[in-house]
């Protein structure tokens, strides 16, 4: 693929890890509040799940198109 592609997609797949890392946050403090004041925390906490495992897939993706970048001649 070509260089500036790939750079130009990890920069967004970068901005999808950065807003990721806002909502975990905030989510894992809704579920903190939540269990603090002995709400049922079981939507809260899947939804924690389906943040977690989409930024899972996004930090697999970065290192992905790392990986192909850093093979690619300069």
């Amino acid at each position: 693929m070509d260089r500036r592609f790939l750079e130009e997609n990890l920069a967004l797949v970068e901005g999808h890890v950065a807003e990721g890392e806002v909502h975990l946050l905030h989510q894992r403090q809704l579920v903190s509040d939540l269990r603090r004041g002995g709400h049922d925390t079981t939507q809260a906490l899947g939804l924690l799940a389906a943040f977690e495992a989409a930024q899972a897939a996004h930090c697999a993706h970065c290192d992905r198109l790392r990986l192909e970048l850093s093979s690619l001649k300069p």
